[in-house]
């Protein structure tokens, strides 16, 4: 069946043609299930390694939550102000232009999403193979099955792709809540534990420098404003899913960091990189399997990570078409399911591509990074519409403002410099493959200028 172009269904009045449907619990759902994934069974032995005592650890953590918070609080005003797909790209667009918000829709397209499509998936397949023995080739095959299943329960329609989500995404939560409060039952009375609850790793050099991991587990927060277009009641809905979703977040994190380093000395933590497995196998109530039970929450956990990234990553590629940044086509809209069907298939396409491409998962840890002068830009960009649109209406106005946005750019360029000065070689690649962004922009500019004449 063809598909056209255009549909004749209306847009409402933020400029929006999908159905809004998605409610605050389901807004939620998608910020937690992207946002919780495989980084927390695995990060918390290379903060360990880094700062080596439970305080400095857990304050770094603490610390993160708070500077994702603080973008949350910043970031909502825009989002309920201007409830568009793509969010960060529709807010980015709004406040500078097109050719950032180009380069931001590039970045995530061509680089983040199509490699966190692909490494969850892979997680997801290999630790499948600890139940059913797997060749490597037939890792890579369940995992591109793995994300075209997905990508075929997101062409569905949003309500069927939020009806699997939102139970993968709960039974994930809890059993990593779990995880981290059974942790506190292991008792080592002949482990030398931590008798110095700061030591010198409380240095903020070394602190800065955890910092950076640990953002990578909370990466994830801002993409539940790329499904601005289908949230009910947006401006009341998306600001309330934006703190809360990250105060859940934080919650978990905190007490599984806290159980972790109860259970293991740090000396036994920092060299677990496998470390919610190591613990698992000590709690006495699962007598011997310990494995089993973390092999169990890390495919709950990849699955509905997977779910959340290709739902969210696919309403940009669907505003860059849109929006007229990319090729029309790719806003086009089912006329049976109503969902953004050929940008989800695009981005369900790219994943399966990069599952036949593992060297691209180096990349995309460099890359990470890099995203966070497109959020520090997002959060000014509070600054900017203030002074550009003050008639703009604003249902949700940032707490703290002017000092809680200025927190977050100040906490972000810090981190930024420090990565760059501990790890320069890899923060320069970040920054060039997210330039290459630049030139693509004025050449396609270009074509179409000479296409009009």
């Amino acid at each position: 069946m063809s598909i056209p172009d255009e549909l004749p269904q209306e847009a409402d009045r933020w400029g929006e043609r999908l159905p809004r449907t998605v409610s605050l619990w389901s807004a939620v759902t998608v910020l937690v299930g992207i946002t919780i994934g495989s980084g927390i069974f695995r990060v918390p032995a290379t903060v360990a390694g880094l700062v080596q005592s439970p305080g400095p650890a857990l304050a770094c953590w603490f610390v993160g939550g708070v500077v994702v918070l603080l973008g949350a609080l910043s970031m909502a005003e825009l989002a309920a102000a201007l409830p568009r797909s793509g969010g960060i790209f529709a807010y980015l667009l709004e406040c500078y232009g097109p050719a950032p918000a180009f380069v931001f829709g590039w970045t995530e397209l061509a680089v983040l999403r199509a490699s966190a499509l692909g490494a969850t998936a892979m997680i997801f397949a290999e630790y499948l193979g600890y139940f059913v023995p797997l060749t490597r080739a037939q890792v890579h095959g369940v995992a591109a099955a793995a994300i075209l299943m997905i990508g075929t329960i997101n062409y569905t329609g949003v309500r069927g792709a939020l009806a699997v989500l939102a139970p993968a995404t709960l039974a994930k939560y809890v059993a990593v809540l779990a995880l981290g409060l059974l942790a506190f039952t292991i008792s080592s009375p002949g482990v030398p534990h931590h008798q110095d609850f700061w030591s010198d790793g409380g240095r903020l050099s070394v602190m800065a420098t955890a910092l950076v991991p640990i953002m990578y587990t909370y990466d994830g927060w801002a993409d539940v404003c790329f499904m601005g277009g289908e949230i009910a009641n947006p401006q009341r809905t998306l600001p309330l899913a934006l703190v809360l979703g990250t105060c859940c977040v934080m919650l978990v994190y905190l007490l599984v960091n806290f159980g972790f380093w109860h259970a293991l000395p740090e000396s036994l933590l920092a060299r677990s990189p496998l470390v919610a497995t190591t613990v698992a196998t000590r709690i006495p109530m699962f007598r011997g399997a310990g494995a089993t039970v973390v092999a169990t929450v890390v495919l709950l956990s990849t699955l509905s990570a997977l779910h959340a990234t290709l739902m969210t990553g696919s309403r940009v590629l669907f505003a860059l078409g849109d929006r007229g940044l990319l090729f029309r086509t790719m806003a086009t809209i089912s006329p049976r399911f109503r969902s953004p069907s050929v940008a989800i298939w695009i981005t369900t396409g790219l994943g399966v591509t990069y599952v036949l491409q593992s060297d691209f998962a180096q990349l995309a840890d460099r890359v990470i990074l890099g995203l966070w002068p497109f959020y520090m830009l997002t959060v000014a960009g509070v600054y900017v519409l203030r002074r550009t649109r003050p008639d703009l209406p604003r249902p949700y106005r940032t707490w703290g403002y002017p000092v809680v946005p200025a927190l977050f750019v100040a906490i972000s360029l810090g981190m930024l410099y420090s990565s760059l000065y501990e790890d320069p070689h890899d923060t320069v690649i970040s920054l060039l493959v997210i330039a290459a962004g630049v030139p693509i922009y004025y050449i396609r500019r270009a074509l179409i200028a000479r296409a009009a004449t």
